[in-house]
Formats: C-alpha cells, structure tokens, sequence
C-alpha cells in the first residue's frame, strides 16, 4: 500500500484546546493538498471551515469530547448544531462510566440517539479502549452494532493511551460487518499506519502522517 491510499484513509486531525483559525486553516489546506479523508476539528470552527473547503472535503468534528460524560440532551444538541454547521462526519465520545456499570440500554439509547440527531451523517462512537477491560471492549462492540453507529474508534489521543493493534483486531472481530473501525492516538508512521489498516482499520486519527509527508518535501508547496 502506499503513502497515497494510506492517506486517503487519514482523519488529519487537530484538536488542540490552544489551535486558533490559522492553525485550523492550515490544517484544511494539507488535508486537500494531501488528499486525506477528512479533517477532523474542534466544534467551534466547523462553519468556518466548512465555507473554507466548498465542499471539497469532508469536515469531521468531535462531540461528548473528550471524556464523555455529558448529558444525552447535551451531546444530541451538540451533534445537531455541528451538522446544521456543515460538519460531514460526527466523532462522539460514549458514556465510558455508563458502559462500566453495565448499565448498557442507556449506553445504547445515548448512541442511537445522537446518531439520529447527525441525519444521516457519518457517525463514530469512540470508546477509549485504554480504559476498558476486554469485556468491556466486546460490549461496546455490541452496543455499537446494535445502535447503528457507522464506526467505532478506539480513542480519544487525549487519555492514557491510543490506538494499539491489539485492539484494533479485537474489535475488528466483534462489532457487525456494518460497522467500520477507526484507530485514533498515537499513530506516528506509515508502517504502523499500514499494519492498523491490515487488522481492519478503516480509519486513522492522525496528524502526524501529513506532517512526515510535509517533511519529505521540504514543506514545499
């Protein structure tokens, strides 16, 4: 595979607290440039930068982030603004207490219903796998599927852990053939941006894939 297709594959994601509009610019100009699938940033600039591409390419943004102990009611009225703003793609954090106490119908009711709030927009539920046991891994896999959530995504890259191959394949093993996978967090290269998609990632959360490109290049263009 190479750095092409790899990168078609990218969410190139900024969401730094300290990121202004330039910084937010800057990265929508690289995601075009480099052909990415999206840009991922934080709510506050989608409209902007949703009038900055003109359609020509994907905005993603993040919602319940990043720990996602938000109210429902809070998490759907984000979801809603952020699609009314031109977002394309919605990554939302589930209720990861909700999850370990085993009270599951509301984890599910949670993602079921920001997902109806996105209408019909892509929606990835992640789940902070470095928190979670295995079992609890293979419930969220189930929850997911059963709520009808696009992808599942592993983190947040703001908690104690990113992505790991391991968990990759785990939940590449359980969640339906309908729900895609997205690995986010601490992916720093192309070879193990390769080996993510070989487990059965459709997705990568990363910023530093365009950055090494950029590097190659001289940041030339």
């Amino acid at each position: 595979m190479d750095k092409k297709d790899i990168l078609a594959r990218v969410d190139h994601t900024l969401l730094d607290p300290t990121a202004g509009w330039e910084d937010i610019r800057r990265v929508l100009d690289d995601a075009l440039h480099y052909g990415t699938a999206s840009a991922c940033i934080p709510p506050a600039y989608v409209r902007q930068a949703a009038e900055q591409v003109e359609g020509l390419l994907p905005i993603c943004t993040v919602i319940g982030f990043p720990n996602g102990y938000s109210t429902v009611a809070v998490k759907t009225f984000e979801a809603a603004a952020a699609v009314q703003d031109g977002a394309d793609e919605i990554d939302m954090v589930l209720n990861i207490g909700l999850l370990k106490a085993h009270r599951d119908a509301e984890v599910q009711a949670e993602i079921m219903m920001v997902h109806d709030s996105c209408r019909g927009k892509l929606v990835k539920v992640i789940i902070e796998t470095c928190l979670l046991t295995e079992e609890e891994k293979i419930r969220a896999c189930h929850l997911v599927t059963e709520a009808g959530a696009e992808y599942i995504k592993t983190s947040t890259g703001f908690s104690t852990g990113g992505a790991t191959f391991e968990d990759v394949a785990l939940l590449r093993k359980h969640v339906g053939p309908n729900v895609k996978v997205k690995a986010a967090g601490g992916i720093s290269s192309f070879a193990d941006a390769e080996k993510f998609i070989e487990l059965g990632a459709d997705r990568l959360g990363t910023s530093r894939l365009v950055k090494l490109m950029k590097q190659e290049e001289g940041w030339r263009y």
